[in-house]
């Protein structure tokens, strides 16, 4: 499967199911991750993985990526170099798998100081001028801390049209060069390396506006942005009830940026988290009677997940109940919304065959983003939902159902606290 180099319409509701390729210690990896990822493609494949998320692919100045300098070179990356990349991607298309690369340009590492000391005059990592940028291209607000030292980079660009990030200078987006030559260089990722798709990192960093030119621009098969907000919370500590502004947002933001991309869907993670620790499932179907999270109102677009290299792994930012884990991947993966299994569940937790029963059960029935939900039970220890008419999932640590499960539906799968069903 070559990379697409003409424009067809990301059809999301169409069967998909991403993996993230990598973790938070994946850049360590003796012999580098991309030739140790290459051989865990056939157990991927075998699991119905349609789109694989791989680690920022530049030269970074942190090892992980997400402090990116030099974008073009590709063998100063601590996973490998960019012929080992390409082969990976390769070796990804010949199983049907898409590969989305994960698109940090919110911020960028300077690679020397200009005349007064500053971090601002920016390498591209090619013989010719391509991202050899300097105090110009970076937003003229932009301050950047480290400890309890906070310098500015000195950037003479257009004032930031979203959040600080406080790591790196923050790039102004509103610059035509920028605009053209960060353009360019994914557009070389798709063409050169083989990259179908793009994570946004940090994606609140910047206008939707701004995404919405890159993705005209480069026209990826599939794009999710990360928009990470917290949810709001009560006096007590805990999650509110009502997180419809919380969702709005996401859903917003993917409409600004014109409704080909998604959204990873914090909402429903956080949301099913605090049900399963705090034993409240009944918080799982909101005021109308649906899920609570974006799949609730616009599951085409949201990208449901458990944990990722941030939430989980070891920087733990955010981690779902280890021992609830399972459950939660009953939950994204039988119901609406674009289901994205993490790295370490599926391979180092020993999930592996429970998470693929869930995956074949989605495929085996049709279950797509788009598809309905009903739900049947939705009591503190109970919660059950029917999908399509064709699935029952249920979680919580209640046995026994009584009889909310038709018996023209047989056990397909179960385990700690869950089962699904299967229509006859």
């Amino acid at each position: 499967m070559s990379p697409l180099l003409h424009h067809h319409p990301p059809n999301n509701d169409s069967f998909t199911n991403i993996v993230s390729g990598f973790n938070w210690e994946s850049s360590k990896k003796k012999g580098g991750w991309y030739n140790f990822l290459i051989k865990s493609i056939p157990e991927i494949a075998a699991s119905g993985i349609t789109h694989v998320w791989l680690p920022p692919p530049s030269h970074s100045a942190s090892s992980e990526g997400y402090l990116p300098g030099r974008l073009y070179d590709l063998d100063a990356s601590q996973y490998g170099t960019q012929d080992e990349l390409k082969t990976l991607i390769k070796e990804f298309h010949s199983n049907g798998i898409q590969c989305v690369a994960d698109i940090v340009i919110n911020h960028r590492t300077a690679e020397r100081q200009d005349s007064d000391g500053r971090w601002n005059i920016f390498e591209g990592g090619t013989p010719d001028d391509r991202l050899d940028w300097d105090h110009s291209c970076i937003c003229i607000d932009d301050i950047t801390k480290s400890g309890d030292t906070t310098t500015n980079s000195g950037g003479t660009g257009n004032p930031d049209t979203g959040a600080d990030f406080n790591g790196a200078p923050d790039i102004d987006h509103l610059n035509t060069r920028v605009q053209r030559e960060l353009s360019d260089w994914m557009n070389w990722l798709k063409t050169e390396i083989g990259f179908d798709g793009w994570r946004f990192d940090f994606a609140r960093g910047y206008s939707p506006d701004i995404t919405k030119l890159y993705m005209g621009n480069t026209r990826p098969d599939f794009a999710v942005g990360e928009i990470w907000n917290p949810l709001s919370y009560g006096s007590d500590g805990k999650p509110n009830y009502d997180q419809d502004g919380h969702r709005r947002e996401l859903m917003e933001w993917v409409k600004a940026v014109g409704g080909s991309a998604t959204a990873f869907d914090f909402t429903t993670k956080g949301i099913l988290q605090a049900a399963l620790v705090e034993g409240e499932l009944w918080i799982l179907k909101d005021s109308n009677g649906g899920p609570p999270g974006m799949i609730g109102l616009m599951p085409e677009n949201a990208v449901t997940f458990v944990d990722n290299h941030d939430t989980g792994s070891t920087q733990k930012r955010w981690p779902f109940p280890s021992d609830k884990v399972m459950q939660g991947y009953v939950y994204i993966l039988t119901h609406p919304g674009i289901p994205s299994i993490f790295y370490d569940h599926f391979f180092d937790w020993g999930l592996k065959e429970e998470i693929s029963n869930l995956t074949m059960i989605r495929i085996r029935n049709g279950i797509k983003a788009s598809s309905t939900v009903r739900i049947l039970a939705s009591d503190p220890d109970l919660y059950v939902a029917a999908i399509d008419d064709k699935i029952i999932a249920k979680i919580g640590t209640r046995y026994d159902v009584g009889n909310v499960v038709p018996t023209t539906f047989k056990i397909a799968t179960s385990g700690n606290n869950y089962a699904v069903w299967e229509k006859q």
